[in-house]
Parts: C-alpha cells; structure tokens; sequence
C-alpha cells in the first residue's frame, strides 16, 4: 500500500488518482470514507463537533481501511493532518507500508488551497496557514520517502513516486512491492 501525506495543498488526492491510474490499483482518499461513514461534510464535522470528535472519526476511519483482509494494493490519500496523529503515524509503521511524504514551499501550498473550491477548516490566513504547516513538517519528514511538488505536473509526480518505489506498471516487466 502506498499512503500520501502532506499538508493541506500538496496533491495528495491529486497525485493519488494520478498513481492509482499508473499502477491500475485503486485509489482512496480517507477524507471521503470519513464524510461517507458520518454523513457529513469535513467541514460539518468540524463546525458541528470539532476538531477532536473529527480526529477521532479518522482514526476509526483509518483503522478500518487496514482491517479490511485481503485488500488489494491501493494509494490512499491521507488527510492534512492524519499522519501528524502519533497513534496513525504507528499504524503505518507495518512491513509492505510505503508513506510518501508530498512538500511544496508553504507559499505555493497556500497559493493552491485559495484557488480551489473546497472549503479547509483550519486554513486560515497565510500566517495561521504558515504556523500549522511549521507544526506539522517534522511529523512529515519521518515519512521515508519526501517528493517536492512545486512547479511538477502531477502525472510526473506519480511517476516519480513509481520509479522511486520500484513499482510496475500493469503490463510492465519492473519490480513490484
């Protein structure tokens, strides 16, 4: 399995359709198995219950996804701050787990999350934006594999990620993990 993480505007989801596509696994974001399991938009479950009781929703989420016997090899796209939750970032430590750390300058990251129409509850302004992403990067960097996303099509980024990992293409003749 190959987990994304990164902060809010690094192309986790983007990337990981992209990846999903290259090695024909499928894809999940755990963002959508949170807001399909409670019904509720990310931004509902922040305004109607906070950030603990949606902490606690993607933890439940994320467990479940690793239960789920005899799943296939798949890309999952992980929230902003999932793998910054010490007991997430454990779950992921398992043989066969590839975490991939997506990173861009913080200016770029928040250049991104303003042109996109999704609503981020803890985005903030550029300084708050700034501080979050300082807090989180050295939960990041323990991820063993950093890909720098600034100025990279996404298609090169999935691809990037393919080659580094020694993952086959379907049909190819590479190494698989």
């Amino acid at each position: 399995m190959v987990f994304l993480i990164g902060f809010m505007g690094a192309g986790k989801s983007s990337v990981g359709r992209a990846l999903s596509r290259q090695l024909g696994w499928p894809f999940e974001d755990l963002d959508e198995r949170i807001q399909a399991r409670e019904g509720l938009s990310i931004e509902q479950i922040f305004q109607q219950s906070g950030e603990i009781k949606f902490r606690r929703a993607e933890h439940t989420a994320l467990r479940a996804l690793l239960s789920e016997l005899g799943i296939p090899s798949r890309v999952v796209a992980l929230g902003g701050g999932t793998f910054v939750q010490r007991h997430n970032a454990v779950l992921l430590e398992e043989p066969g787990m590839s975490v991939i750390f997506l990173d861009a300058p913080v200016e770029e990251l928040f250049r991104r999350c303003q042109q996109e129409q999704v609503e981020r509850p803890l985005r903030g302004d550029l300084e708050q934006f700034r501080q979050l992403y300082e807090a989180r990067k050295p939960h990041y960097a323990i991820a063993k594999l950093r890909i720098e996303t600034a100025g990279k099509d996404i298609e090169a980024i999935a691809e990037e990620i393919t080659t580094t990992l020694g993952l086959s293409k379907p049909g190819s003749q590479g190494a698989t993990k």
